[in-house]
């Protein structure tokens, strides 16, 4: 991997970690044709390049981050830790953190070793994706707004996390089903959805970060990390603006056809 290869990969980061369509699907996808080898680096790398994103989510919901943090540091030394929207937000998005954050740790030598044949894994994600989002847009009734969210609701999206461990998944399309099953509006079950994903991505790249300082000849590998992850931060910042904007007035379904468009096309390519 050189430079160039973790600038590619930084723009398929940023532009498909938050529009539901698989990061990690494209990420292997391209990777693959760039020649990259499905290795124990590679997949540090494009767990590491997330932590752009998680920059860029941070930038963009910063007032949002700030809000939160101010409402449940007050709210504990209150004695009313859930007394304000924003300190019940704060305490949602740590129990939907809970499961995915369990079940990726236990299943973290798994998930690996399923990227060895990315291809495979890459196409079934994604028609699973394009599954996903078109029940949820068929049968959801999404009229909830944000301020309406529960524990239940949070746990849901927790759950549905889970399903982003493991590789070809779609964080951001899990996420926002879960959200929209439980009647969320589409802008609002993603902006639920990016709120929830942050610390469980942070903790995953700063996890696979300490593995990369672990090895040998990291020094040599951190102008690539450096490069993939300042560009899937920019490229991220900019999807975020634009999906917002989308899902005011647009459905999932463009997004669901173009999974099962890539999906299929990937089981052709592969056993061609």
């Amino acid at each position: 991997m050189n430079i160039l290869h973790a600038i590619v990969l930084g723009v398929v980061q940023g532009l498909t970690e938050f529009i539901p369509v698989s990061s990690t699907a494209h990420l292997f996808i391209v990777g693959h044709y760039l020649g990259l080898p499905a290795d124990d680096r590679t997949f540090a790398f494009n767990v590491i390049v997330q932590l752009g994103t998680v920059a860029a989510l941070l930038v963009f919901f910063w007032r949002d981050y700030w809000q939160i943090a101010l409402a449940v540091f007050h709210g504990m030394k209150r004695g009313k830790p859930v007394d304000d929207f924003h300190a019940q937000l704060g305490w949602l998005v740590i129990a939907a953190t809970i499961p995915a954050g369990f079940v990726g740790l236990a299943l973290n030598r798994f998930v690996k070793d399923m990227s060895s044949d990315p291809l495979l894994w890459a196409g079934i994600r994604l028609l699973f994706t394009a599954a996903l989002l078109a029940a949820v847009e068929y049968f959801d009734k999404k009229k909830r707004a944000l301020e309406s969210a529960t524990t239940t609701d949070a746990l849901t999206v927790g759950l549905f996390q889970v399903l982003a461990i493991f590789p070809g998944a779609s964080r951001s399309g899990a996420t926002m089903a879960g959200a929209m099953l439980r009647g969320f509006d589409r802008a609002s079950a993603a902006r639920f959805a990016f709120l929830m994903s942050a610390p469980i991505l942070m903790a995953a790249g700063l996890y696979e970060t300490v593995q990369v300082i672990l090895q040998p000849n990291t020094t040599e590998f951190l102008p690539i990390l450096i490069a993939g992850f300042v560009t899937s931060a920019i490229v991220g910042w900019v999807a975020i603006r634009w999906l917002l904007e989308y899902l005011r007035n647009h459905s999932l379904y463009i997004f669901s056809l173009y999974c099962l468009l890539a999906g299929a096309a990937i089981f052709v390519v592969r056993n061609s």
